[in-house]
């Protein structure tokens, strides 16, 4: 099977190919994925298979069972949907044609990838046992996150899986090569908001003022040490301020300064109590100073985790199809993914598929506008998704 999933991955490359392009130029924004849903939708009708539509409004699903022998055995596989609010700056035939809109992290690789899993999956169902749960999620890139509603509306069951798989490009990793890393991986990601309310007035009278852009940036300074006082040594974990707006002028002292930012870690524990400390401070600095803190937080996804032995299962099943050399150990990332809440629930491995290649220049990291990938990657992903996808069923029977 291994030899005939490769053969297929390789025949099917013009094809998701074409499909990531498709998708490429017509992007859509998270909750808004109604067009490639029926784009994904008609794909996998015309494979013979019958798709749920409006899993969390947007979302599809289908399911490949295998004719070899019964099986209650499940597995399912994963692709986003959705693209970024970025105006794209590459100049190619594929490029973006909706106005500041991107698919500048890859999920039209993912979908694309998926759809030709599928069609792999497809023409060898009688060749394989169980059944193979296809997840195309919107969303992941915008809170609540996609998956969370997928779970709500009952994606993991009926039937649940025994384990989730799903593949992201690797900007920082050579085409060819495929990334995993067990157990932490990727952080929890929540949105911190203050306004750091005082008293404006004319910047050369400051004795009169109660100022807020002096008050802000004690508070940004001093929540550093939140990090390094305080979190669990095998915690990693960062803060970090993107926004700080004081909205006066050269001799003007406004009346509040507003700042957002980010707190991320690998932890739950830690995660509540580090947002409690983060809001303790904040609000008690801006007191001591004379002024008065209003914080906010919007809770974002867990952190995510490779199941320590799925992930070590599919790391070997990665490398007997595309060999032990193309197949390299990742860092922990401090980057959030949705991915998370499956992970939360079910036995999951989230693997990076490589699309670098810089004698081409392509080199630049997702969430940028110049993003892009060598394509020679859809020649990868859809076959070693398929070959982890039945090998995987074939494990969970023999268990």
């Amino acid at each position: 099977m291994l030899d005939q999933i490769k053969s297929l991955s390789q025949e099917y490359a013009a094809d998701a190919v074409k499909t990531r392009r498709y998708l490429h130029a017509h992007p859509e924004l998270s909750f808004h994925e109604d067009n490639t849903a029926r784009f994904v939708a008609r794909q996998l009708t015309a494979m013979g298979l019958s798709p749920q539509t409006g899993v969390a409004n947007t979302g599809v699903v289908a399911l490949i069972e295998g004719t070899l022998a019964p099986s209650g055995q499940v597995v399912a596989l994963r692709a986003d949907m959705d693209a970024l609010p970025i105006t794209e700056a590459n100049d190619v035939p594929y490029k973006s044609t909706v106005d500041g809109v991107m698919h500048a992290c890859g999920h039209d690789v993912h979908t694309a990838s998926l759809l030709g899993t599928a069609r792999i999956l497809s023409q060898l169902r009688d060749q394989f046992s169980g059944t193979v749960k296809l997840v195309f999620q919107p969303a992941e890139e915008k809170a609540p996150g996609g998956a969370s509603l997928m779970i709500k509306d009952g994606v993991l069951e009926n039937p649940r899986p025994a384990g989730m798989i799903g593949q992201h490009v690797a900007p920082n990793v050579p085409v060819g090569k495929i990334g995993f890393r067990e157990g932490m991986y990727m952080a929890s990601t929540d949105e911190i908001y203050m306004t750091i309310m005082g008293k404006g007035g004319h910047a050369a009278m400051p004795d009169n003022l109660v100022d807020p852009v002096l008050i802000a940036s004690h508070v940004i300074v001093a929540l550093q040490q939140i990090i390094s006082r305080n979190r669990p040594p095998a915690s990693p974990s960062v803060l970090s301020f993107g926004r700080f707006i004081a909205n006066g002028v050269t001799n003007v002292i406004p009346n509040e300064v507003t700042i957002e930012g980010t707190f991320r870690c690998m932890n739950e524990e830690w995660r509540e109590k580090g947002i409690g400390l983060i809001q303790k401070m904040a609000e008690t600095m801006a007191e001591a100073m004379g002024g008065r803190c209003e914080f906010t937080r919007v809770k974002g996804y867990p952190f995510l985790k490779n199941h320590p032995e799925l992930t070590r299962r599919l790391r070997t099943q990665t490398e007997a199809y595309m060999g032990r050399d193309n197949v390299v150990d990742l860092d922990l990332w401090m980057a959030g993914e949705d991915f998370a809440f499956y992970s939360q629930v079910v036995d999951s491995c989230f693997y990076r598929l490589g699309t670098r290649n810089e004698s081409r220049g392509i080199t630049s990291g997702v969430h940028t506008p110049t993003f892009d990938i060598d394509e020679s990657a859809l020649a990868i992903g859809p076959g070693l998704m398929a070959w982890l996808a039945v090998q995987e069923l074939a494990n969970v029977a023999a268990v």
